[in-house]
């Protein structure tokens, strides 16, 4: 049975979604105006595809293709807010997936690159930021684990998949005053998300809150 299409896609009850999607994030901690414009600039309907297109307003994570997911809305706002990018600002995202938080930091950064193990998550997400317009960002197939050697170092870097620990070479690519956010746990269950801030000697470690992320694999996908 093919379901009839909703009414409540006039532009009337999309402008309440999006003020209920916002004001959702307010409550959920995500108070920088900054992040705010952003995420209220950059539709998450652009991202969510199929059956889950009608949820893309909720706050709650989604699957997409490749069996990965796109991070709730008040996570996405979270990461960012602690990631705190400036506009002159050259950022690392590690785990492209369906490419809307990197089209959030091309928002408040100079520069993006977004690197995904799946050549088809890459794709896909360069389709929309292609029809979105946005030219600050670079997508590319990589094994994120090893980061972006030949474009180091970054001011910032966010991962969007778990490690057991802050990887090695992500840390040696970031500034010095840099920051990383990056979940870690060793299980699916139990993770943290880790603000790093590199030093002049060391780096400054906090952590921020619990999350769960899919892991951080080595190596390109198949798809």
């Amino acid at each position: 049975m093919t379901e009839e299409p909703r009414s409540g896609d006039d532009d009337e009850t999309r402008a309440e979604r999006k003020m209920r999607f916002l004001f959702a994030l307010r409550s959920r901690g995500v108070t920088d105006a900054r992040v705010l414009t952003a995420m209220e600039r950059i539709d998450r309907g652009h991202f969510v595809r199929n059956i889950f297109a009608d949820r893309a307003y909720e706050d709650m994570p989604l699957p997409i293709a490749c069996g990965q997911t796109i991070s709730q809305p008040s996570v996405v706002g979270l990461m960012t807010q602690a990631l705190n990018p400036g506009p002159r600002d050259t950022v690392l995202e590690v785990g492209t997936g369906s490419g809307y938080q990197a089209a959030i930091l091309s928002q408040l950064a100079r520069r993006v690159y977004t690197v995904d193990r799946y050549r088809r998550l890459v794709r896909e997400a360069v389709e929309v930021f292609d029809a979105l317009k946005i030219t600050n960002i670079t997508a590319l197939a990589a094994d994120g684990s090893f980061g972006l050697p030949d474009q180091a170092p970054f001011d910032r870097i966010l991962v969007t998949a778990a490690a057991e620990d802050p990887p090695g070479p992500l840390l040696s690519q970031l500034k010095t005053g840099g920051i990383m956010v990056v979940p870690v746990g060793q299980s699916d269950a139990v993770q943290s998300l880790i603000k790093v801030t590199r030093l002049e000697r060391g780096y400054d470690y906090q952590e921020l809150r619990p999350v769960r992320f899919v892991p951080l694999v080595e190596g390109l996908g198949s798809e």
